[in-house]
Formats: C-alpha cells, sequence, structure tokens
C-alpha cells in the first residue's frame, strides 16, 4: 500500500483519528504519516534515529529518538525534548516502543553495531515514561528490545529481546506500570529467523514480524504454539499493527538496509508497507499517552 520506500520502516501505528498509518525509518531519521484518504506519505525530518512513534492524547506525538524521549508537533515540526537518557552509552539508541493500558509509554535501547555484524552485547534497557513525564528503568541488560504489547485483560506485559529468538511474558501491574517475574512465551523456529515488532489481536493472540523470515506469526500465548503464518513478498518484515476499519487489516513495515545490491535486485518490494486483508480476526485500538 505504500511504495515509498522506507531503509528501516518501523513501529506502524494506525491513528484513527486522521485515517492515516504513522511509522518510523529509522535510519532515514523520519516520521512518516501515510493517509489512506489521500495515498499521501508525508514526513518530518528528525536529528536522530527515531526509533518509535506513539499517538498522545492532546494530539501529536510521543517519539523516542536517539537516546531521548520527546514530543513532536506535526504541525510545526517541533520537536520538544522530555528526558535524555544513558548519556554515558555513545552507541546505543532508542529502539521499539508502545503505550500501555494506562497511558504511559514503554520503549527500550539497544547498542548499534560497531561493524558489519559486530554488536556489543546486553547494553540496553526497558524503561517506561509515565504522564508526569518521570522514568523508570524496568529491564537492564537488553541486547535489541523490541516487540510490547499487553494482555486483554491488563495483567501480562509481553516483550522481545530479539537476539534471544524469542517472545517472553511478564506479569504486569496496571496500576504500578511495573513488571515482575519473566517466562518464556515462544522461541522462533530456525526459518522464522528474528523476532521484532508485534502487536495483539481482540482474541489475545499476539502477531510477530519475523525480520529475515519474510512473514508475520500468529502465536497462542496460553499454549506457547504457533498458530498461523502469513509470508510476505520481501525478507526484511519489522514490524505490524491493526488499523482500517473496525481494525480489521493488519499494516506491516518492512526495510531495505541490511540487503546487498545482488539481493536488493531480486527484491522490488524491500522496504514498502503492506496490508493483509482477510485475517479472520480484528486487532484493538492503539493507546494514547496521556500527556
Amino acid at each position: 500500500v505504500v511504495t515509498e520506500k522506507n531503509r528501516m520502516g518501523e513501529c506502524p501505528v494506525w491513528e484513527e483519528r486522521e485515517n492515516a498509518l504513522v511509522y518510523v525509518d529509522i535510519n532515514s531519521q523520519k516520521v512518516c504519516r501515510w493517509s489512506t484518504v489521500t495515498n499521501e506519505v508525508q514526513s518530518v525530518s528528525v536529528d536522530a534515529r527515531v526509533g518509535s512513534v506513539a499517538l498522545r492524547q492532546c494530539g501529536g506525538y510521543v517519539i523516542t529518538l536517539g537516546t531521548r524521549f520527546a514530543f513532536l508537533d506535526w504541525d510545526t515540526q517541533a520537536v520538544t525534548t522530555i528526558l535524555e537518557l544513558e548519556q554515558d552509552k555513545p552507541n546505543n539508541r532508542f529502539n521499539d516502543g508502545k503505550v500501555d493500558p494506562k497511558g504511559r509509554f514503554f520503549a527500550g535501547t539497544m547498542a548499534e553495531e560497531t561493524a558489519p555484524g559486530v554488536r556489543p552485547r546486553r547494553q540496553g534497557a526497558l524503561y517506561t515514561l509515565f504522564p508526569d513525564l518521570s522514568v523508570i528503568k524496568q529491564l537492564d541488560r537488553v541486547d535489541i528490545s523490541n516487540g510490547l504489547d499487553w494482555s486483554l485483560d491488563h495483567r501480562t506485559f509481553f516483550h522481545i529481546d530479539s537476539l534471544t529468538y524469542a517472545v517472553h511474558a511478564f506479569s504486569y501491574d496496571v496500576h504500578t506500570g511495573k513488571i515482575a517475574c519473566p517466562r518464556l512465551v515462544y522461541h522462533l523456529e530456525e526459518e522464522e529467523r528474528m523476532p521484532d515488532g508485534m502487536c495483539l489481536d481482540v482474541e489475545g493472540k499476539l502477531w510477530v514480524a519475523c525480520i529475515d523470515g519474510g512473514r508475520v506469526i500468529r502465536i497462542d500465548p496460553e499454549t506457547g504454539k504457533r498458530i498461523q503464518t502469513v509470508k510476505l513478498p520481501t525478507p526484511r518484515i519489522t514490524s505490524c499493527c491493526f488499523g482500517g476499519k473496525d481494525y480489521a487489516e493488519m499494516y506491516v513495515t518492512s526495510a531495505y538496509d541490511g540487503l546487498d545490491e545482488a539481493t536488493l535486485a531480486k527484491e522490488p518490494h524491500a522496504g514498502e508497507i503492506f496490508k493483509i486483508t482477510g485475517l479472520g480476526v480484528k486487532g484493538i485500538p492503539q493507546n494514547f499517552f496521556a500527556a
């Protein structure tokens, strides 16, 4: 549905009030918005790699860029820093993020590669930004913080640390926003490759984007079993969300960074955004950051 290619398309968010899909291109340092009404893509350039975007209750967006939490005013393109973290780790940046059922913004960090295929291990963390703009650290020693969501009863938090090749669940206290007691939900099969972004459907099942696996997979977190696979026409599938009318469509982002020229020549759809229909299950609306 979006043929304008992203180096590293990520963090799709359906914005019902605009009938639009909001997402980031991490490596191009852009926050983008594709209107389903006009079919146009607009973007705002920022001064660092932008890992995630989420909706704000009062309009505009909350984003993570570099190692900062910030607000983005779409109309003026103004970026206002809320807080800078991990200043002792110049090689780190924020990655995926999502708002919890009480309007808190969860987002995690990761170390960039220092050379192709070389990444310092366990340098990342997971943080929560509260509506009063205070921040707590939830997890430490994370490789690549990714793929966040909450169970329908709000008692479980799901999280992916990509280099574990697994989805984990934590007990979640909706009143305090604290997570505890991690357990394994699903370990990816070899052909599924590495887990990236993730979302939840109305039946409480998880949808996981498989980067380099060219697919999204549906997981039952109760049984730990994969129950569905949807293959996509390009390998670097990065994230997914439900949107459109009644949240019956799934939007899937992809990337072309990381593919060599020979592969790119064979992958005309790398970096595009896809829509999957006919899944037979709907998603749930995104939460708004409560500030």
